[in-house]
């Protein structure tokens, strides 16, 4: 269960009310709620696939950041090209698929992010990986290794954990 006051804090960061929250998947080190996981349907029943979503405003402008500077189209390219990464990037989105799925299925191979051909969506590996911890999405954690030292993250990453995951 969710307590009322992080979905108040929440709503804050997201500007509107949320929608589908199970639980609070990541807490910045200064106990703010990061990342929800939310229901594979929303209460009205419609499909919603984005198992982690990021609400903290300051991670999500980092995440746009990221990815107007062409981080994405980078990260895609190295698939193609590195075996053990596109495998871990697969064993991700297998993970998300099964951790989806064990909450209601939605009969899709569809996870979020671009998973696990492409990476279309830095706020989804972001979230993932805040969600599950170092080691489990190799480009979340990359991504946050670029952030964690950022002034503008102090409170919200911890950088012994994200520098050196």
């Amino acid at each position: 269960m969710v307590e009322p006051e992080d979905l108040k804090i929440v709503a804050r960061q997201l500007g509107r009310e949320p929608r589908g929250v199970l639980e609070i998947a990541y807490r910045c080190p200064d106990g703010d709620p990061a990342v929800v996981t939310t229901a594979p349907r929303l209460p009205d029943g419609t499909p919603f696939p984005t198992l982690y979503y990021l609400t903290h405003p300051v991670l999500t402008a980092a995440a746009s950041r990221l990815e107007s500077s062409g981080l994405m189209r980078e990260m895609t390219e190295r698939l193609e090209h590195d075996p053990e990464l596109a495998a871990a990037y697969r064993r991700a989105h297998e993970s998300y698929l099964a951790e989806r799925d064990a909450i209601e299925p939605l009969h899709t191979t569809f996870s979020g992010g671009g998973m696990p051909d492409r990476v279309k969506c830095l706020h989804v590996v972001i979230a993932h990986a805040l969600a599950k911890g170092p080691g489990v999405n190799p480009f979340g954690d990359e991504a946050l290794a670029m952030l964690a030292t950022e002034p503008a993250m102090t409170g919200i990453l911890d950088p012994e954990v994200w520098t050196n995951g």
